[in-house]
């Protein structure tokens, strides 16, 4: 139920990762984006596999020292930063959030024989990495619109770029859905086989479907503070840039997810969206906010692992 619920609020937290620009651009009103937004984040299921839920269950965390209080104090951690985070507008990652209370959980049941060196150092690299890569593919994607679409007029590239729109918008839910509902998956498997339910770590389909509703349904319910971050605070979007980010964030959420990486989808948006600025003038980007945002990202595992240590230590009081 918690890790349903983490999903859920994943939904929320993120929402304005989805949707962020193409509300901003006014392609689409608020409630008809997360409509498509939720709907794409579902169609992850039918597309992708589940390397990043094995990867999350299996590849973090040694599975002989997990606990169910081990497991429920790292959903109790992660749930409270999003929470913190969604309350104070910053786009932190909700993966890293549950990867950072696993980590502070287990240290505190067993110590720090319990973490997979070599799964963690992984995906502290993509902290780097992803926004990164985010920030280099919208360049070159930015770059070359500019260059495609020298001779448009304002109004007609807007009216172009407001059609491709939906369709980035919609390929950047489809990945964010297919990374985020998996590492929940990853918690309620590995929960089911501490438990005693399943003999084996395993993702029956009703674990898959119910966290990718459950993330599709806070999505559509999100919360507009990060929108507001992520659309306003950053650079002013307009059409091309909106498709720009969105696109490039797509092509990283989807290889990342073919391989089993699971990257942050706050992060790699972001990284985005500065990329684009950047290439059009670096000026124009608030590195202020952009410091905020980035400065929450390195927080995130350890103020994560930290709140999930001191949760774990309550519920062996009882």
């Amino acid at each position: 139920m918690l890790a349903i619920a983490f999903d859920f609020l994943n939904g929320f937290h993120d929402s304005a990762n989805s949707i962020a620009t193409i509300v901003v651009t006014k392609t689409l009103t608020p409630g008809q984006a997360v409509l498509m937004a939720g709907f794409a984040n579902f169609v992850g299921y039918f597309t992708f596999g589940i390397a990043i839920a094995k990867t999350v269950g299996k590849g973090i965390i040694n599975i002989e020292y997990i606990t169910l209080e081990v497991v429920l104090a790292a959903l109790v951690g992660a749930i409270i930063w999003n929470i913190i985070t969604w309350l104070l507008g910053l786009p932190t990652s909700s993966s890293h959030a549950l990867i950072g209370g696993l980590i502070g959980s287990a240290v505190a049941s067993a110590g720090l024989k319990t973490v997979i060196v070599g799964g963690v150092a992984k995906i502290v690299i993509f902290i780097f990495m992803a926004p990164l890569i985010g920030m280099l593919a919208a360049s070159i994607f930015t770059v070359a619109i500019l260059w495609i679409f020298r001779r448009a007029t304002p109004t007609k590239a807007n009216s172009i770029f407001k059609r491709l729109q939906l369709l980035s918008s919609f390929c950047y839910s489809v990945g964010h859905g297919t990374n985020d509902a998996q590492k929940s998956m990853g918690i309620i498997a590995l929960a089911l086989f501490t438990g005693g339910m399943t003999k084996s770590f395993q993702l029956d389909a009703w674990v898959v479907i119910s966290c990718y509703a459950a993330i599709s349904l806070g999505t559509v319910m999100g919360g507009w503070r990060i929108v507001k971050t992520m659309g306003t605070k950053i650079i002013k979007i307009r059409p091309m840039e909106g498709f720009s980010a969105e696109t490039a964030s797509a092509i990283v959420l989807l290889g990342t997810a073919h391989f089993g990486i699971p990257v942050s989808t706050t992060h790699v948006i972001a990284g985005s969206i500065m990329g684009v600025g950047a290439v059009e003038k670096g000026a124009g980007v608030r590195w202020i906010t952009a410091r905020r945002i980035i400065w929450a990202w390195f927080l995130t595992i350890p103020l994560t692992a930290l709140c999930s240590a001191i949760t774990y230590f309550v519920l062996i009081l009882f």
